[in-house]
Parts: structure tokens; C-alpha cells; sequence
């Protein structure tokens, strides 16, 4: 890992720490669990929010007002806008990508679940994402909840991040695992 992104894990450890114990204290942890998934989706879609939070040309007045003004039209819970506001004001916002996902995680093991990132070639149907989720769940004993992306460069077959698991059965791992073995040949 990057000297950059230990320090923006380490950050964004802490105020996930934070918004989590506040958040369940307030009993507000499934408000919290929504709005990271909120701030996730809009971290992913959104060019214009990634450009907000991390380029240096906004002052941290605009960063906040940005902010505020994003979580409102979110509908995000006052715990998690001022969060929020207060990563604007000490110049962290920078961070909110590893906060979600640290967010994420700390609520995943609240509730006994693991999360698996699930990377395939086209987007999976909610019958197969069940199929893969129970499977899943037997192999850990614990409840999954999967994380969907899609890269077509795949070509076909799955990238499942498993915890500290990875199995990689796309089609362009096998590609380029033949092509390796072609090479050792001629």
C-alpha cells in the first residue's frame, strides 16, 4: 500500500470509527448502513462528487457548502452529513472513499455478514446473485452480502474478493495464464 493510502485508510479509519459508535449509540445503525451505501453509489457515478471531494482548487468553504448541499439532496442522516461537513472543514474529504468502505465493513460485521466483491463480465441476474451469495455463505458460515461491479475486459467468468480471498475464474486470467505457458514452450 501507498504511503498516501495508509494515510488516507488511517483518516478515514478513524472518523468511521467515530460516525459508527455515534450512529449506534443513537441506535441509527441501519440509517448509517443506507447512507454509505448512498455515498458509495455516488462515489461510483458521479464524476463531478469525486472531483468535489478531492481537488484541491476548492476552498474548504466550498468543499463544505458542496457537501451539505449533496447530502440534503441525499436525504443522509444529520449523523453522517456532519460528518461530512467536518472532513470538509479539516481538509479530509479526500478520504470518503476508504470511509465508506471501512463504514461498510464495520457494519457487515455488526450484523455477522462478509462482504465479497464480486467483479464478471456483464451484470448478473438477481436469481444468479443469490445462487453465488448462498454459495458463499456456505463456504464461510457466515451471511454474504456481495458487491457488484462490471468490467468487461473479463471477457467472461468471475473475480470474487473473498476477505483475504481471491478467485479469479474470467476467461482473460485463463487467456493470459495460456499465454505464459506458450511462452515457457517457444
Amino acid at each position: 500500500m501507498s504511503e498516501t493510502a495508509s494515510i488516507s485508510a488511517s483518516i478515514a479509519a478513524r472518523y468511521a470509527s467515530a460516525l459508527f459508535d455515534l450512529a449506534k449509540s443513537d441506535k441509527k445503525l441501519k440509517e448509517l448502513e443506507s447512507d454509505a451505501e448512498t455515498l458509495g453509489a455516488a462515489l461510483d457515478q458521479s464524476e463531478d462528487f469525486r472531483d468535489l471531494i478531492s481537488n484541491p482548487v476548492y476552498t474548504r468553504a466550498q468543499q463544505e457548502a458542496g457537501v451539505t448541499a449533496v447530502a440534503k439532496k441525499m436525504g443522509l442522516d444529520g449523523l453522517t452529513g456532519s460528518t461530512l461537513g467536518l472532513m470538509a472543514q479539516k481538509r479530509r474529504l479526500f478520504a470518503l472513499p476508504q470511509l465508506v468502505k471501512a463504514l461498510k465493513a464495520m457494519i457487515a460485521e455488526e450484523k455477522g455478514e462478509v462482504t465479497a466483491e464480486i467483479t464478471s463480465a456483464k451484470a448478473l441476474t438477481a436469481t444468479q446473485q443469490k445462487k453465488l451469495a448462498d454459495t458463499l455463505a456456505k463456504k464461510v458460515g457466515k451471511d454474504v452480502k456481495l458487491e457488484m461491479h462490471v468490467d468487461e475486459a473479463l471477457i467472461g467468468g468471475l473475480v470474487v474478493k473473498l476477505g483475504s480471498q481471491m478467485i479469479d475464474s474470467s476467461i482473460r486470467s485463463k487467456l493470459s495464464s495460456l499465454q505464459n505457458a506458450m511462452k515457457e514452450v517457444g
